[in-house]
């Protein structure tokens, strides 16, 4: 019997431009990249070079640390560029797709028949393991630490979030391949959290080797972060593992049959944008949807507005992502600002507008303009509104600001990456970013701690 947990804080951002369940066609990129910056802390050693040819599950790069853990081209074709930034750091491996589709050969596995060594060779030699996340820090897992538990969100609750039935839709056999192979990793067991709404008319409810949690409630219920925050809180010297639904399909289809397959189905979202499904594929160029953009000055999001990286139109989707949001840019200076009377098509989770008065289901075509400029960072209980985590937010923070990694360490960096503060930071009224200092913070206590 599965686990219920009813969560009431929280906010669940009423944008406009959700994609309706229809696939609108299927997306043949020109270009596809994959980026070490979708990784953290990773430090990548190049294993190409510009003009190589490479099938699909071929290594681009590998993590220097431990060079057995691949990250792979999820097409074949030639490698068009290497892009460096400063001090020539690695930021893009591009490739030319050939629209061959090419890959790399592998025989069936029978995940029954490994054990976790074996099971965790497998996925590093055909490129999966850095689907597999590590908390502490969101970092590329360690395949030698043993982590207590392993957890899967099979329900996305951000803003204009993909339809998790929809996308699993056929991929059920691939994701209990999946399924059994991280039941491999640990001895602590699976734990799949499902929408308590759609539980009872979801093929995933049926899944067998999983411990089963149903989750109600806004944003951020869907955060794997704030599931195992709820189910199994992370304490000091403990590790669990997470991978996203999309992760898990691609590593049951993979091990099941042989082929390192990154299609997946992409969600274009979005105020400026018109709202549709295409099956494209890991990394694929954002250009490739760029044609159900609504008007010019648009910000293209590689995923959620609140998490998403703002890549533009010249971009490539993340290693993770199956969401492109597209907004206006909220490039505009707003006369009177905030005192501005009635305000019917702006939304505010403090109610200083008028529209809250207007029916519970109304949209809002947002856009980027954070109105206003960064103030004191003050104490406020505006976080925990939005927060159903048993952490204090503000002093996390200010511990992160100053640098105190005892602090860090007693209010609850070990439980939380930037993702789970986001919508702190959407809400907070001195326009903190909250996300940068908590990832700034992860950084020291890498640093600090290794």
């Amino acid at each position: 019997m599965s686990e219920h947990i009813r969560l009431k804080r929280g906010l669940d951002i009423p944008l406009a431009g959700a994609a309706p369940a229809k696939i609108a066609e299927t997306v043949v990129p020109d270009l596809v990249a994959i980026k070490p910056t979708d990784f953290k802390a990773l430090v990548p050693k190049l294993a190409v070079k510009e003009g190589d040819a490479v099938k699909a599950g071929d290594a681009l790069f590998v993590d220097k640390m431990r060079p057995q853990v691949r990250f792979c081209s999820p097409c074949s074709g030639v490698v068009q560029t290497v892009v460096r930034g400063e001090k020539r750091k690695l930021l893009a491996v591009v490739v030319k797709a050939d629209g061959q589709n090419d890959s790399v050969k592998y025989d069936a596995v029978d995940c029954s028949k490994l054990d976790k060594q074996a099971m965790t060779a497998v996925l590093q030699e055909r490129g999966l393991w850095p689907m597999i996340k590590q908390r502490p820090y969101g970092i590329v897992a360690n395949p030698e630490d043993a982590p207590k538990s392993i957890f899967v969100s099979a329900m996305n609750t951000a803003p204009l979030a993909p339809d998790a039935d929809f996308i699993m839709d056929g991929q059920f056999n691939y994701l209990q391949e999946g399924v059994n192979a991280l039941a491999r990793l640990t001895k602590g067991g699976v734990h799949f959290s499902l929408a308590a709404s759609k539980e009872a008319g979801s093929a995933m409810h049926d899944l067998k080797g999983v411990i089963f949690h149903t989750f109600d409630g806004p944003h951020p219920a869907g955060n794997v972060g704030v599931q195992i925050n709820h189910i199994s809180p992370i304490n000091k010297g403990e590790v669990v593992w997470t991978v996203d639904l999309v992760s898990l399909a691609a590593i049951g289809r993979c091990l099941a049959t042989g082929t390192y397959d990154m299609s997946r189905l992409v969600a274009v979202t979005g105020p400026a944008a018109e709202p549709v499904y295409v099956k494209g594929v890991q990394g694929m160029a954002i250009a490739a949807v760029g044609k159900y953009a609504k008007g010019e000055n648009v910000r293209y999001v590689s995923g959620d507005v609140l998490t998403g990286c703002n890549v533009g139109a010249d971009g490539y989707l993340g290693f993770f992502d199956n969401q492109v949001t597209l907004l206006e840019e909220g490039d505009y200076y707003e006369t009177l600002g905030w005192i501005k009377p009635f305000r019917l098509k702006k939304f505010s989770f403090s109610r200083l507008y008028w529209s809250w008065l207007a029916n519970k289901k109304k949209t809002y075509a947002l856009d980027t303009n954070v109105n206003g400029g960064e103030r004191a960072f003050v104490v406020s209980d505006v976080y925990g509104k939005v927060l159903p985590m048993d952490i204090y937010p503000v002093y996390l923070l200010k511990a992160c600001l100053a640098k105190d990694i005892e602090k860090m360490e007693n209010l609850g960096i070990y439980e939380v990456i930037p993702e789970d503060l986001a919508l702190c930071e959407f809400v907070c009224p001195s326009k903190i970013e909250i996300q940068k200092i908590l990832s700034d913070g992860i950084d020291l206590m890498l640093k600090e701690m290794a």
